[in-house]
């Protein structure tokens, strides 16, 4: 039963950490396309950037805690025939390192350095989006 409420909360903070993926550097295309002049849309834009990046590393630490708890408390993805959970733990990696690109991309806006264009932000956004679509299909076929 323990194991299924540990379950259970893991996919709705993941879920919403996630949200927060998608949805932030949707602001930085904005941003990357505000123009320099626009003074109030820059600001507003840079206030609800900082207040999704902090509270999507706030659901991310719950997110990864209980992963945790499920791979090592319970056993999930051990032994033989499991080899899609260190892909899976690869992917988590790559979505931790995207969430402190996100932060560091966030930085720069806030100190008005360049950034990239809009249009590499727009292929920036489809990243998670790959990441999530490979965890489920790893978590949920186990291909190997």
């Amino acid at each position: 039963m323990l194991m299924l409420l540990v379950k259970a909360l893991h996919i709705v903070f993941i879920a919403s950490w996630f949200a927060g993926l998608f949805y932030l550097p949707r602001i930085f295309v904005n941003l990357a396309m505000a123009p320099p002049e626009s003074v109030a849309e820059r600001a507003r834009l840079l206030l609800m950037a900082r207040k999704l990046y902090r509270f999507m590393t706030m659901l991310a630490a719950p997110a990864l805690a209980l992963g945790l708890w499920l791979w090592l408390g319970y056993g999930i993805g051990w032994g033989p025939g499991n080899g899609w959970m260190h892909v899976k733990l690869l992917i988590v990696a790559l979505l931790i390192t995207y969430h402190a690109i996100c932060g560091r991309l966030l930085g720069r806006f806030e100190r008005g350095e360049p950034t990239r264009g809009h249009v590499w932000f727009r292929w920036f956004n489809e990243a998670p989006v790959l990441m999530m679509l490979a965890i489920a299909i790893l978590v949920v076929v186990k291909p190997f």
